[in-house]
């Protein structure tokens, strides 16, 4: 038999009539207001309100992940808008969906990794062994544009420095890249987005929730991707260019 709705609860948020319930508090009186998106977010995932510092680096972090340019999953939004500009939901989960090991994704994996290593009482060139004898991509490391240094990094780290919140997932990726560079002889830069992973887990954010965390902040430069689109489009032109044909097809 079917449980009854009111066994059914969730701590993150509730309705009834006249009143909204998110994280505990009243949606309008105590939240709407009062409380930022950055730390509402925190507030969710970690059901405690953050720290200054911790508020501070997530903001950051949100904000450096928000766009890069024509990535794979801004064009992916693009086209998909381009097909169907009446479902600006589907052109935005397109580009979402393309969160992977490549692109957006390292951040979840790097903190995975750093987690598993920590958890596991692995030393930075065991880890970086393990990886490499597997033929696998050490998370957070290299970047396919940014080959000397990923400029989101530095600035990540003088941040988590500057508030007290530079913890051992940020540590041990500083050591994982000398690792690395050790072992191979070719040192690759610590990219934006495993730092800001790095820095998610360090700020208390769970590591298997990180990529979700990442699609939040990217979720706002989709939308700018397909404002811009629908006033200035080139998803069209794209899609000519693959083709290698001219003209306005249709169907």
């Amino acid at each position: 038999m079917a449980p009854d709705r009111d066994e059914i609860t969730t701590w993150i948020g509730s309705s009834t009539a006249d009143s909204i319930t998110v994280a505990g508090r009243d949606l309008a009186s105590e939240l709407m207001g009062s409380v930022s998106l950055t730390k509402l977010t925190y507030l969710l995932v970690t059901r405690r309100e953050p720290t200054p510092g911790q508020r501070r680096l997530l903001d950051a972090v949100l904000v450096s992940l928000a766009d890069h340019g024509l990535t794979p999953s801004a064009l992916a939004a693009r086209l998909t808008y381009t097909g169907a500009p009446e479902a600006i939901q589907g052109a935005i989960a397109a580009g979402l969906l393309g969160a992977g090991s490549v692109l957006l994704g390292p951040a979840g994996d790097t903190a995975v990794f750093l987690a598993d290593a920590i958890s596991s009482g692995v030393t930075a060139a065991d880890a970086v062994d393990t990886r490499r004898r597997a033929g696998l991509r050490v998370p957070g490391l290299g970047h396919p544009v940014h080959r000397v240094e990923d400029p989101r990094t530095p600035r990540l780290y003088a941040l988590a420095e500057e508030e007290g919140v530079l913890g051992p997932h940020l540590q041990l990726l500083r050591a994982v890249a000398d690792a690395y560079a050790d072992a191979s002889g070719r040192p690759l830069p610590i990219n934006g987005a495993g730092a800001a992973g790095a820095a998610l887990v360090d700020i208390g954010i769970p590591p298997s929730s990180v990529r979700g965390v990442v699609l939040v902040a990217r979720t706002a430069g989709l939308v700018a991707h397909l404002t811009e689109e629908a006033e200035s489009p080139i998803g069209m032109t794209l899609w000519h260019q693959a083709e290698g044909r001219g003209g306005t097809p249709q169907g």
